[in-house]
């Protein structure tokens, strides 16, 4: 079952893409170029983009159209990027928030 999105409600359709790597947390993933981030991070089993500050469990996209910032991480060494809305290239560094320590 392929779990990439293929029209999104902000960014229209999101075609083929050329194959590209990402890297999330150091691990390399094939993303396809254009796509959005969190698509990507799904289409490879990722659901999880942050913790909540409160409880501790996982968070994960939930609008996909950058008003929760359900799906805010790192990319490139900038934070709070919404991974909905940002377009896949090739190099892309991600890093997921850790685990809250309360």
């Amino acid at each position: 079952m392929d779990l990439r999105v293929g029209r999104h409600p902000v960014l229209g359709d999101m075609g083929k893409g050329t194959p590209v790597t990402i890297y999330v947390d150091g691990r390399p993933l094939t993303a396809r170029e254009g796509e959005p981030i969190a698509a990507a991070l799904y289409a490879n089993g990722i659901k999880t983009t942050r913790y909540s500050s409160r409880s501790g469990e996982p968070r994960g996209p939930f609008c996909m159209i950058g008003r929760c910032t359900e799906c805010a991480m790192t990319v490139d060494g900038v934070p709070n990027v919404r991974t909905c809305l940002t377009p896949v290239r090739d190099g892309m560094r991600v890093e997921t928030p850790g685990r809250s320590r309360s």
